[in-house]
């Protein structure tokens, strides 16, 4: 297991470099970088030389090749482009570019936000406790009643329950979250019916008055409907797998003998069959975590006015704030190829008969 476990970390150095580069050589063509994001607030906002750090005049001027380069900068000094060119990087090619993103980023230095003026390692950890919050509880809910609910699917195979169930699942497997959050709004949050939960955010205003049993409360109290807007879809499909690995298990020739022997259902289903069947669900569970906690919904997340991860992504994207973008990227993929290894270090974990071993990577 530890040549194999070797394997796969040597594994994660090339693949994440690969990840990069090719997220890297995209963004070169997509248009409305940095500075053009610049010019365009200067056009729309007026002065604003004072936010990107330059003393350069603005008189006009004739632009000139340096300034042709980007759309809307005719007529601005070479000299002012020149020198934004210089503050975001961009003087030097695109593979020294690179390279030097890579060397810091391998001592976890992911630099600081073009526009917020606070780094990215500060920026993530501010908007982590939504998106803790979030994967957390939707992962550990979808467990908690998914499992249990295929189970009982499985053992009741073909039943009344098993039928009606099914529909259940399925409609709402159909419904997207946002607009299952929209309903738990109007019928739950004050919208057309009930004021029972709060409209928006992750606190009370008067968070810090509260006390500590208090604060627990407020804080379930906000959390409750975003949570259950994010995890309603995640239901059908950790049911139905949950249903199938069981029922899979449930006729094959050892279950036969365990009931032959004389040991009760309750015996042979949650003695024998539960870790055989639960093998494929409960190793996933790393994955289906990260999934779900560095996946923030963007859409939940404005409509629960909740400013976490997406809604971070999002912003990042729109307005090409590269070190953001690059910065996460590289620590999401990171975490995900770990949590990878990590699944299969569970599969083996739960069923000692699987050797990765003898398998080639």
């Amino acid at each position: 297991m530890g040549a194999y476990i070797l394997r796969r970390l040597g594994l994660i150095v090339p693949t994440l470099i690969g990840i990069m580069l090719i997220n890297f050589a995209m963004i070169q063509f997509v248009p409305g970088g940095p500075i053009e994001q610049i010019i365009a607030q200067m056009d729309g906002q007026g002065d604003v030389f004072e936010t990107v750090g330059g003393g350069a005049d603005a008189g006009a001027g004739g632009g000139g090749e340096t300034s042709d380069r980007y759309t809307g900068a005719r007529g601005l000094p070479p000299e002012f482009i020149a020198e934004l060119e210089a503050q975001f990087g961009f003087d030097k090619p695109a593979w020294q570019r690179f390279l030097t993103m890579l060397w810091d980023y391998a001592r976890f230095d992911f630099g600081e936000s073009y526009f917020r003026s606070i780094s990215v390692v500060d920026l993530v950890i501010e908007k982590l406790p939504v998106s803790i919050s979030l994967g957390l509880w939707s992962t550990l809910i979808a467990y908690l009643v998914s499992i249990p609910l295929g189970i009982r699917k499985a053992v009741h195979d073909g039943s009344k329950f098993d039928t009606w169930t099914s529909g259940l699942i399925i409609v709402g497997y159909a419904i997207p979250g946002f607009l299952f959050g929209i309903l738990l709004l109007v019928l739950f949050a004050g919208g057309s019916y009930f004021q029972i939960f709060p409209l928006r955010g992750l606190a009370s205003d008067n968070w810090d008055e509260l006390s500590a049993l208090g604060k627990v409360a407020d804080y379930f109290w906000h959390i409750t409907l975003p949570v259950l807007a994010s995890t309603i879809s995640a239901f059908a499909t950790l049911t139905l797998l949950t249903k199938n690995s069981f029922l899979d298990e449930i006729k094959k020739q050892y279950v036969m003998t365990a009931k032959a022997k004389g040991l009760t259902e309750s015996r042979v289903l949650y003695g024998h069959v539960f870790r055989n069947a639960m093998l494929i669900v409960i190793a996933g569970f790393p994955a289906v975590f990260v999934s779900v906690f560095f996946g923030g919904s963007l859409i939940i997340e404005t409509i629960f006015s909740l400013d976490g991860l997406g809604r971070l992504g999002f912003e990042a994207a729109v307005s090409r704030d590269y070190p953001v973008i690059f910065g996460t990227l590289y620590v999401f993929g990171l975490i995900g190829l770990l949590m990878g290894l990590v699944s299969d270090l569970m599969y083996v974990w739960i069923d000692p008969r699987i050797d990765f071993e003898t398998r080639e990577t």
